[in-house]
């Protein structure tokens, strides 16, 4: 049997969908799974043993280039030619649903009309997986990818899952203990003040990277490094490098975010912090833990002016980060 997945991005989001394929392995060893997404994205896949080809796309450089829609098109029409049984969009998007149309299958699979935010993709799918959108966000990435294929996963299954990142070591030194702070995220209203970082760091005393991804989580990183001996900012590197640092990492204290994520993936312990989204994105585990402040989140119309993730109380945070440590 030949898979293609559709999940294009974000990183989160790519590594929430990812713990599928361990289950989809185990029962379809023979299956060949190839996974579509954006170039940007393509080493978060990169090492895992269940994906047998990764294939980019670079949707993202329309918006910059409309000449660039014909070339994608052709793309992902190209990528047809592998011959799959089977399409699977776990994105839900009016362009993943486009791209799996492309890609073309006997068996093109989505998510219900009820499911998405962009309903009208659904209409583009053979076939519908029908589960809420406020659902968890795990849950719902492995239903629409596993569901199709005789599979139903038990919330047990996933608590017990096998990490499923990988990486290839980097030359960074790395401190023999460490944690990893991730400052940033796509919305200024989902981080957690730098202020309360250094509380953090100043409270636990333990060897801290920050990890960044623009200027501004730059700027941040190093304002923390300027005001605690104990933090130190990574320098720019690669996704794999990213990965090899939370996979060493001891703790990892950050938004709700990719790189936080990661952790999870690994089965690293860490502690998300959540503010103006919803806290089932993530599954609550002995090793990964978090806070969520007190307002309300609509799951289908996050309010990006809700900067609550203020009131998460940084000795809250050490408390738990001593207990997830030392256990």
């Amino acid at each position: 049997m030949k898979i293609c997945i559709v999940k294009l991005s974000a990183m989160g989001d790519i590594v929430h969908a990812m713990v599928a394929l361990q289950f989809i392995k185990q029962a379809h060893p023979d299956a060949h799974i190839d996974w579509v997404v954006e170039k940007g994205f393509v080493e978060v896949l990169e090492g895992n043993p269940h994906i047998d080809r990764i294939l980019p796309l670079e949707l993202k450089s329309i918006k910059k280039k409309w000449r660039n829609l014909l070339s994608q098109y052709q793309l992902a029409k190209a990528y047809g030619a592998f011959g799959y049984d089977i399409v699977i969009d776990a994105q839900g998007l009016v362009k993943s649903a486009l791209v799996a149309r492309a890609i073309g299958a006997k068996r093109i699979v989505g998510f219900g009309e009820d499911s998405i935010r962009e309903g009208v993709a659904s209409v583009l799918y053979k076939e519908h997986v029908h589960i809420p959108y406020d659902a968890n966000t795990i849950d719902r990435n492995v239903a629409v990818l596993c569901r199709p294929l005789g599979l139903h996963v038990k919330e047990k299954e996933i608590l017990a899952k096998e990490p499923f990142l990988f990486f290839i070591p980097c030359a960074l030194p790395l401190p023999p203990v460490f944690y990893v702070f991730v400052v940033g995220s796509t919305w200024e209203s989902r981080n957690y003040p730098k202020e309360k970082f250094l509380q953090i760091a100043q409270g636990l005393q333990v060897k801290t990277l920050v990890a960044w991804g623009n200027e501004d989580e730059y700027a941040k990183a190093l304002w923390l490094q300027e005001r605690c001996a104990l933090i130190e900012v990574l320098p720019k590197g690669s996704l794999n490098q990213l990965k090899y640092v939370i996979a060493k990492a001891s703790l990892v204290i950050g938004n709700d975010t990719g790189p936080t994520h990661m952790a999870w993936g690994f089965n690293v312990p860490s502690i998300t912090l959540f503010g103006p989204t919803p806290l089932n994105r993530i599954y609550l585990t002995p090793l990964n833990q978090a806070f969520k402040s007190s307002s309300h989140v609509n799951h289908f119309k996050l309010n990006k002016q809700d900067f609550s993730i203020g009131e998460i109380d940084p000795n809250a945070v050490i408390r738990l980060a001593l207990q997830l440590t030392n256990p």
